[in-house]
């Protein structure tokens, strides 16, 4: 899986921006055998050497797994210790669910870990097994890619009574792929995994890369693994499907939303099954690789918060019984689903909540009921019935603010202002802020100091209203946004940005991008006074509705945007004071 959020464009740029490394690392791949990589040469698998998918595969429940507890973003995977007892205490509570087939993402790390806690606890559950190769921009990433091959060979064949089935990829080959790797190689890691072991083998993909399948790749695989997310869908193209089902009462509003997500799901599932009958393959067995819902909205958006909750991502989960039962009985659905994820995992921040458990290893609402909270397991706080579900309700338009100056962060009052109430700064990753002393602005008083503190793609701060209260600032559509800031010696350009909701509570937002001399911006060690009109917030995005304005403030800087080389670190601080809307 790869995951609107209060801070859209920053929380959705690892796709955008993945995608332009992805080209810039795309070099010719000869030296992988012509598309077979290891030097295996093309050849398709004829139907009657398809694999079949084992009994254990297709009857039982699925899930995907990690065991990842601590860590706290990416950076910290590798270091986090994977204890065996840990990982029983995990597998204990997937089976209690009536859950028998996990699904692993890679084989290494924590694999064999996995692999011998079942062996040696005797545990009745199954494994499709994973091999995770990235990018091949050299020969170190192709060495690494094989390494991690012939891992997941060697284990396979160590725990064949626990490995059902092996997939070799995660969303490497759809277009949006954050860590995209080239058809024909992938072809030739699928060809080199599946003649050194016994077990059906496919690749895990999004449903547009199956719709459209390299014919290479869907020649070498014994059963397509195929991952549909409505849910996360509608962030890029909100018109995609009726989610909001604004006809339905709002009674019936929440079902009829699941039922849709549902259908849409089944109709992604159908458009990656037309992809492999264009190749005369829409014989092959097909399963659900990855779909969830998220129970929680860590990314915030208004969208989500309309959907991300424990009685909805029940609802679907329970959705998703009744199709996979039809689909066992219908050679056109799927054999199986793998719901995603086992458990929440908050390294990824603000694409968290998805897990029937909690990064604590409580029950949420979607599986309380199968067993006893306080026996079986621990349970998530919250009681919940289906009335509980959340659904699209439209936004409350609130009086016009009429003050000629509306104050977000200031020290010195004004006559005839406004002051924001109810409002929250919040961090993209791992921004730093504090009010503080010390470098006296005009404003006097304290002042807010930023530290960037980077991930990979930049950083951000917002300041908006956690609670979803959205003012109304149409009044200073002709106006202006100002504050005072002092950046000592920060490279380059920095963004300002504002977002709105919309009557369709679709977010919208607009960016400015603006270096020295912008606006009145300097980088210079000393106090400028920055101005920007909201019409040049307008004229980036027309979209924006300032009757409904909940992000009332974003300083950030994604780097792809600013021009800044990605990973860059040791960025100096930024103050800001003085923050306001003036008409």
């Amino acid at each position: 899986m790869n995951s609107t959020s209060p801070f859209a464009s920053l929380y959705a740029i690892k796709r955008p921006l993945c995608l332009a490394i992805a080209a810039i690392l795309a070099t010719p791949l000869a030296g992988c055998g012509g598309g077979g990589a290891g030097g295996y040469t093309p050849s398709a698998v004829s139907q009657s050497d398809r694999r079949e998918l084992p009994q254990a595969f297709i009857t039982r429940a699925s899930v995907n797994y990690s065991p990842y507890r601590t860590s706290r973003n990416e950076s910290e995977l590798s270091r986090e210790v994977i204890t065996p007892a840990n990982v029983l205490e995990d597998l204990r509570l997937i089976q209690a669910t009536g859950i028998g087939t996990i699904r692993l993402f890679s084989s290494r790390a924590f694999a064999e870990t996995v692999l011998q806690v079942i062996k040696d606890n005797r545990l009745d559950l199954k494994v499709q097994l994973g091999a995770y190769p990235n990018p091949v921009p050299n020969a170190a990433a192709e060495a690494d890619n094989q390494a991690e091959l012939d891992a997941c060979i060697r284990l396979a064949n160590a725990y064949k009574d626990i490995v059902l089935a092996v997939s070799v990829g995660n969303e490497t080959m759809v277009e949006w792929s954050t860590h995209k790797v080239d058809p024909l190689v992938m072809a030739g890691y699928l060809r080199k995994v599946r003649a050194a072991i016994s077990q059906p083998v496919t690749t895990n993909d999004n449903w547009l890369m199956w719709a459209n399948v390299n014919k290479e790749v869907a020649a070498t695989v014994d059963y397509a693994a195929v991952h549909v997310y409505p849910f996360l869908d509608t962030f890029y193209n909100s018109t995609k499907y009726d989610w909001r089902q604004k006809n339905a009462p709002e009674s019936g509003r929440a079902k009829a939303m699941i039922d849709a997500t549902l259908t849409e799901a089944k109709k992604q599932f159908e458009d990656a099954r037309a992809g492999l009958v264009k190749l005369n393959l829409g014989h092959l067995p097909m399963v659900i690789g990855e779909t969830g819902w998220a129970a929680v909205d860590t990314a915030g958006g208004p969208t989500l918060a309309f959907r991300a909750h424990p009685v909805n991502q029940r609802m679907f989960f329970e959705g998703l019984q009744t199709w996979v039962q039809d689909g066992r009985k219908d050679v056109q659905g799927p054999k199986a689903i793998f719901y995603f994820q086992a458990f929440d995992e908050p390294w990824k921040q603000g694409d968290d909540g998805w897990g029937l458990f909690n990064a604590r290893r409580e029950a949420r609402y979607v599986v309380q009921a199968l067993g006893t909270c306080g026996v079986t397991w621990a349970c998530e706080a919250g009681n919940y019935t289906l009335a509980d579900a959340v659904k699209w309700v439209p936004p409350t338009l609130n009086p016009a603010i009429t003050a000629a100056r509306y104050t977000l962060f200031a020290n010195t009052a004004v006559s005839g202002e406004q002051r924001a109430t109810g409002l929250r700064w919040d961090p993209f990753a791992l921004t730093g802020y504090r009010e503080t002393l010390g470098v006296n602005s005009p404003d006097g008083g304290v002042h807010f100091e930023i530290s960037p503190n980077p991930v990979d793609f930049g950083w951000g701060l917002f300041h908006y209203s956690g609670g979803g209260v959205l003012d109304n600032l149409s009044n200073f559509s002709g106006g202006r946004l100002n504050f005072q800031v002092r950046s000592d010696g920060y490279p380059g350009k920095i963004e300002v940005g504002i977002s709105t909701d919309t009557e369709d509570r679709d977010i919208q937002e607009a960016f400015l991008q603006i270096g020295p001399g912008d606006y009145g911006y300097c980088n210079n060690n000393g106090w400028c006074e920055v101005s920007i009109p909201i019409s040049a917030f307008t004229a980036a995005n027309p979209k924006l509705d300032l009757r409904y304005v909940n992000f009332r403030f974003i300083v950030a800087d994604r780097f792809s945007f600013t021009g800044k080389p990605l990973n860059q670190t040791g960025l100096p601080a930024i103050r800001i004071d003085g923050l306001h809307w003036s008409r």
